[in-house]
């Protein structure tokens, strides 16, 4: 069986369901029951027998785009543990593009980038391609980008916040750096942070990285490790954007693509497109009066 709860455009919401009906009747994933669920009117949930995930999130995709979804095999319900990527995901820049723009190779760097989160590019050498480019650099800009440029995405906040207040174990995993990302998780609420180390001597960056990397291996690390802690029932959510997510999103119970490229969107089983990150409260059936401003 799998379950399957989404917020769509509501003002065409039941014709696309009668369309999505009746293109999946005679298939192996048919629509047994669909209904707005009770405690808000934004969130269609639709039941099948079948469990072909790729079929159902091929017809959701096919008459709901843009939808804010989750497809799942068991109960919905808070997760004990979120992991999530920081850069277009928890906020809205690539912190690295940014600092680039004060030396004035935002559009070098950005380029490489771009790449590496659409799978093209290995992640450790994309990474350490682009920090060398920053040699030279004054710590300085890091704390001018962080005011000047870094904000976090809608809802943020109020998605960690309010988990926490659930009892769920919040962890900020990041391909990007602690000069930035310690700031970012003290801003949004994360309790843990993991990321990488920009080497800085003389007040200015070497071109260097201090400590081992963290990529889509370490994500999914600290995932299993925090898990591990949780007991064997415990529930995941991930969240993230680019190809050095998949790892974490495909093993979380869900695996959350935020407004993501196009191989990590098709790794996960949720996907936000339409809303901020406070839809991932909605579609867990968090009740807006529960959310923590």
């Amino acid at each position: 069986m799998l379950i399957a709860r989404l917020i769509a455009d509501p003002t065409t919401l039941e014709r696309q369901l009668d369309a999505m009906t009746a293109s999946l009747a005679n298939t192996s994933v048919p629509v047994a029951h669909a209904a707005m669920l009770d405690f808000c009117g934004e969130v269609l949930q639709i039941e099948t027998p079948g469990d072909d995930m790729a079929a159902l999130r091929s017809a959701i995709d096919s008459h709901f785009a843009p939808s804010d979804t989750i497809i799942a095999r068991d109960a919905f319900r808070v997760p004990d543990l979120f992991v999530s990527d920081m850069d277009s995901t928890m906020i809205g820049q690539e912190c690295i593009d940014e600092l680039a723009d004060f030396a004035n190779l935002k559009d070098k760097v950005a380029a490489i980038t771009e790449r590496a989160m659409q799978g093209e590019l290995d992640f450790e050498s994309a990474l350490r391609e682009r920090v060398a480019l920053l040699e030279g650099l004054g710590e300085d800009a890091i704390t001018r980008c962080l005011d000047e440029r870094i904000r976090p995405n809608d809802g943020a906040r109020v998605l960690v916040e309010t988990l926490k207040a659930k009892g769920c174990r919040t962890v900020l995993v990041t391909g990007g750096f602690h000069h930035f990302a310690d700031i970012v998780a003290e801003l949004i609420g994360f309790e843990r942070v993991v990321g990488n180390r920009l080497e800085v001597s003389g007040g200015k960056l070497t071109g260097g990285l201090v400590g081992g990397i963290t990529d889509s291996s370490t994500k999914k690390a600290v995932l299993d490790e925090e898990l591990a802690k949780l007991g064997d029932r415990a529930c995941a959510m991930a969240a993230g954007d680019g190809a050095n997510d998949i790892p974490m999103i495909e093993a979380a119970t869900f695996g959350i693509a935020y407004r993501a490229k196009p191989k990590a969107r098709a790794a996960a089983n949720g996907w936000v497109d339409r809303g901020d990150l406070t839809a991932l409260l909605k579609l867990l059936e968090v009740r807006e009066e529960e959310w923590v401003a």
